[in-house]
């Protein structure tokens, strides 16, 4: 018997050293090798290799002040959880990522509480209102769901809360959570950038006023070093000679710009065609193009003076540039059901009520493509429609369309105020998804193949090729969408927010549909694919939960205890049979 204890001691000890010496083993390949098992079905603690990427390159520490901390619902509570395990995956690959939560409220009377709302709302972030539950029945709080991210110096606030209009608590809580890597390195990017690319709004063409665009220039700017130009038939206005070209017969010339952005012209490009060429030139030399071109002329003014007007179609001048890259703008206008209201005079006394504009379409958009994915209903003005059509080695995705709910009418169209007081028939809105807006990716043909302008011809200084290097533009057929609504004031108005809507109040997704749609051209580090991220929502059905509560309950509070127990009661009879005897 002695020896059979001794023998169970030696196996004992023998086992105890085995399982500390794989202890130390697993610590000292843990501090050489980093590597992270993601188990789950769609992936949600893996980051992206871009992340990755620019996490490790950070020289300096990014500090997160969440202010997302406290009692909440359950929803924000999983934003909450779900920022905090981002973070800690953030902090896994880069040591420099530092985070701490924030209650805002926590320890403060009323005059500190609001001091301490008005300053975070002079950072950036933006509030918002709750109804609580608590014992005694429900009570409003407001908090502030997002984040001062700092690094170098430098401070920028980050909403960790979407905003998209039209959609439940529920979908909006999931895609806030969805966003959360996008959100968090974009925030990261935007700081440690130093040298920002060039782009440019073109004038000359009747384009919107700088103060129509303001709005978007101020978010852009963020990213982008932003000017204003007019061609005027000038190659120097696009393109430079580059420092780097060989020395040949042609000069070698590069882009001056990553991208430009035709925003709502309003006049034809010039007749010699010297602006349309050497926009095809910039296309050529891989030049990036965001087109926001209104196919018909429609605009609000011109009901204000009289109760109807035709909307006649715009001569630009593009409409066989964009045919030979791809694209066919339409001389229509689309109504939808899914509309912006608008407010009309209703009595004598001047009081207004908000009626839906059959010509003001809202976009919902349903494409997985990162540029629009997860966004807010987008506003139109007088929109129009547009057409793919055949072209050799360039690749089409639909952006943006509209509801099943709509109809084209094509030009010339009759616009009345009379249409504000007509039930619409949604048998007559029978022309579903009319394509907005398109994505064009690939290498596409000069439309001046074989017909380069005199004035240019001439030149033996120049090479002007006939097929563009890999590169891509969007075709929006709605300039509005990039203009902000102005606020009337005592001196001069003030730009609104893009998308921001001051007669519903609400905020629309326009503003990041332009932001998503620069970046995903410009681009080189492929951060926008971030946005492609999808986690489940994998949500109880609320009817039998209340139905079975009490049910559910007692199986989580009882079937646990009876396994303990069970397993004790096996593992105290196994012991007894083995050893009985031994001793």
């Amino acid at each position: 018997m002695t020896a059979n204890r001794k023998n169970i001691r030696r196996s004992s000890f023998t086992q105890l050293a085995i399982g500390l010496a794989i202890i130390v083993v697993l610590n000292l390949i843990g501090s050489f090798a980093f590597y992270r098992l993601d188990l789950t079905a769609d992936k949600r603690y893996t980051l992206s290799p871009t992340t990755r990427k620019m996490l490790k390159e950070l020289d300096g520490v990014v500090t997160f002040k969440v202010y997302l901390e406290g009692e909440f619902p359950a929803g924000f509570q999983r934003l909450r959880n779900e920022t905090r395990e981002m973070l800690n995956q953030f902090r896994a690959y880069s040591k420099n990522i530092q985070f701490e939560f924030i209650d805002p409220s926590a320890g403060k009377d009323k005059n500190q509480l609001d001091a301490m709302y008005m300053q975070l709302a002079k950072n950036g972030l933006n509030a918002t209102d709750l109804q609580v539950k608590d014992k005694a029945g429900t009570s409003r709080k407001i908090i502030f769901p997002g984040a001062l991210v700092s690094y170098h110096g430098k401070e920028m606030p980050m909403d960790l809360l979407l905003t998209q209009v039209g959609k439940p608590p529920s979908e909006v809580l999931n895609n806030s959570v969805q966003a959360l890597e996008f959100g968090l390195i974009n925030v990261i990017r935007k700081l440690s950038v130093t040298e920002k690319p060039k782009i440019a709004f073109i004038e000359g063409h009747g384009e919107l006023a700088p103060i129509y665009t303001a709005s978007i220039e101020s978010a852009l700017s963020e990213y982008y070093d932003i000017d204003h130009i007019r061609i005027d038939g000038q190659p120097s206005a696009l393109a430079i000679e580059s420092q780097n070209g060989e020395a040949s017969s042609k000069s070698a010339i590069e882009n001056k710009y990553k991208a430009i952005v035709i925003a709502k012209p309003d006049s034809a490009f010039s007749k010699n065609e010297l602006d349309k060429f050497l926009i095809d030139q910039f296309i050529m030399r891989g030049g990036k193009v965001l087109w926001l071109v209104d196919p018909v002329y429609a605009e609000m003014d011109s009901l204000r003076i009289k109760e109807s007007t035709l909307a006649l179609a715009r001569d630009l001048n593009l409409e066989d540039m964009l045919f030979n890259y791809g694209v066919r703008l339409n001389g229509n206008l689309v109504v939808d059901m899914n509309s912006l209201p608008i407010p009309v005079v209703i009595d004598q006394k001047g009081n207004q009520k908000l009626i839906p504009w059959l010509f003001f379409p809202l976009l919902v958009p349903t494409s997985n493509n990162p540029i629009v994915r997860n966004l807010s209903a987008i506003k139109t003005e007088f929109v129009s429609s547009l057409d793919t059509v055949e072209a050799p080695g360039v690749a089409k995705t639909i952006l943006l369309s509209t509801s099943r709910y709509s109809r084209v009418l094509n030009s010339p169209v009759t616009l009345s105020l009379s249409y504000l007081y007509q039930e619409p028939d949604p048998q007559q809105f029978n022309q579903p998804y009319q394509t907005v807006a398109v994505l064009l990716e690939g290498e596409f043909t000069s439309v001046f193949m074989n017909r380069i302008p005199a004035e240019f011809a001439k030149s033996s200084e120049m090479a002007f090729p006939g097929k563009s290097t890999k590169t891509a533009m969007i075709v929006v057929a709605d300039g509005d969408v990039i203009k902000n609504q102005l606020q009337p004031g005592e001196l001069r108005p003030t730009p609104l927010p893009l998308g921001y809507d001051r007669y519903t109040g609400q905020q629309f997704g326009n503003k990041d549909f332009i932001l998503n749609a620069m970046n995903y051209l410009c681009d080189d580090s492929g951060l926008l694919s971030v946005r492609s991220r999808e986690v489940k929502l994998r949500a109880l059905d609320a009817s039998l939960v209340e139905s079975q509560r009490l049910k559910w309950q007692l199986v989580n509070l009882v079937v646990p205890v009876l396994l303990v127990l069970a397993f004790a009661f096996a593992h105290g009879y196994w012991r007894k049979k083995k050893f009985t005897g031994i001793y």
